[in-house]
């Protein structure tokens, strides 16, 4: 029996040896595979015909030119300081008539309102006065001058004395010096009518406010009944909004890729998506020590009327353009710490490859590091991955 027993021994040890000959030099063993694989927290086999290789799409990574320095900076519509106009009352006066209200679009020489006003009276009879001084003096000068004809001409004969020319020639200048001033306040008095609005001749006339420029009513505070005595105040104001102004606030440590005369893009939140485009107009001259912000203010065209006065957005400006690869962001996984998408290298194999990456343009984001323009990226059903991994 204890022969028996050496002799099973020495045949399982041969059987054990063949095997691990077997396992180390066998051509195409699994040691080899192993040693030609990364290990597998990087890659996934998929075998052909899998359902989850169907639900995984795979696209090639475009290459786009793409800027490496940007100004992003929050700002806000405004109305273009020398494009509003506030209207006050001209005189002082009761409130008849008010032909607009707030929102209204207005063309320049339109009615506002009408006021009722002692003014309107006694400008035209200051007029009418002026206009009667004038004819007087006018009178007077055409006096003068046939006086002084007729002195001279006596004195050519010897009939009167020098001085009697003397004092024709005076009350010449005399005449003319007021006839110039009658003139001076007919010109003064009508200019008056006419800021006021008023026929000269009329007394009865209530005055009409009208409109100095085109426009939006962006404030009104007057209403039909009101009496009104301070000029001073306005009542209805007028903005220009065809061109308007985006005002944004830029750090002063990327003031310098700015520049008057370029264009930037403006983004606005009451218009997701859509990209407006500005050209910078100024650049404050100060720096704001609380914030150290720069004030950077663009013009923009606004022929429709859809920027509107406190809107909020942001300023975008580019610089220095360089191609890289981007890809969609449904690619990217987040892990902890780091970012990777699946790079596929061949049918049913894909790899977990570590990336760097830029700030997202729409959507794709661009790729610093990690991958290459050409290079094919799953970009649905990551996923499926993630777990198979």
């Amino acid at each position: 029996m204890k022969h028996c027993g050496l002799i099973i021994a020495a045949s399982a040890w041969l059987f054990c040896s063949g095997c691990l000959r077997n396992e180390t030099h066998g051509a195409g063993g699994a040691t080899a595979h192993a040693a030609e694989q990364p290990s597998n927290d990087r890659e996934v086999w998929l075998a052909p015909g899998s359902p989850q290789l169907e639900r995984i799409k795979v696209k090639t990574a475009e290459a786009a030119s793409l800027p490496q320095e940007e100004v992003t900076a929050p700002g806000k519509i405004q109305a273009i300081p020398t494009r509003i106009s506030r209207v006050a009352v001209p005189v002082a006066g009761r409130i008849r008539r008010v032909t607009v209200g707030l929102g209204d679009s207005v063309r320049a020489g339109q009615v506002l309102f009408t006021l009722e006003s002692p003014e309107a009276a006694s400008s035209v009879s200051a007029y009418r006065q002026a206009e009667a001084r004038a004819g007087q003096a006018k009178a007077a000068l055409a006096k003068a001058e046939a006086d002084l004809s007729r002195v001279r001409d006596l004195f050519e004969h010897r009939a009167i004395a020098q001085k009697e020319v003397i004092s024709a020639e005076a009350a010449l200048a005399q005449a003319k010096a007021e006839w110039e001033q009658a003139s001076a306040a007919i010109h003064e008095s009508l200019g008056r009518l006419n800021i006021l609005g008023l026929t000269p001749g009329e007394f009865q006339q209530e005055i009409e406010v009208r409109a100095p420029v085109s426009g939006k009513i962006l404030d009104i505070s007057v209403a039909p009944g009101e009496y009104r005595n301070d000029t001073s105040v306005p009542v209805i104001t007028i903005a220009d909004l065809a061109t308007v102004y985006i005002v944004a606030d830029v750090p002063e440590s990327l003031i310098r890729l700015i520049t008057t005369g370029e264009r930037i893009e403006v983004h606005l939140a009451a218009f997701p998506g859509e990209v407006f485009s500005g050209r910078v107009a100024r650049i404050a001259d100060v720096v704001n020590p609380a914030t150290r912000t720069i004030q950077v203010i663009a013009e923009m065209p606004n022929p429709q009327g859809r920027l509107r006065p406190e809107m909020f957005g942001e300023i975008r400006h580019e610089e220095t353009f360089k191609f890289m690869p981007v890809v969609p962001g449904s690619a990217i996984v987040e892990r902890e710490g780091y970012s990777v998408v699946w790079r596929e290298k061949g049918r049913g194999h894909f790899e977990a490859v570590r990336i760097t990456t830029g700030k997202p343009r729409g959507e794709v984001v661009p790729v610093l590091s990690g991958i290459q323009a050409g290079d094919r990226i799953v970009v649905d059903g990551t996923m499926l991955l993630e777990r198979g991994n």
